[in-house]
């Protein structure tokens, strides 16, 4: 067995048992924050691009 596959196989057996998902994270509440920021960056960008 290869290096890269025993540590691909040590990848996936430390994937499996963890789970992926912590519970202090709410995808809302990321994905709301990620918007809020984009909208606010459009905003600043819209208003320092003016040519008039």
């Amino acid at each position: 067995m290869s290096y890269s596959s025993t540590a691909a196989a040590q990848l996936v057996n430390l994937a499996e048992s963890e789970g992926g998902n912590h519970e202090s994270l709410s995808p809302f509440l990321t994905g709301g924050g990620a918007l809020f920021i984009l909208l606010l960056l459009l905003y600043i960008t819209t208003r320092f691009n003016r040519d008039r």
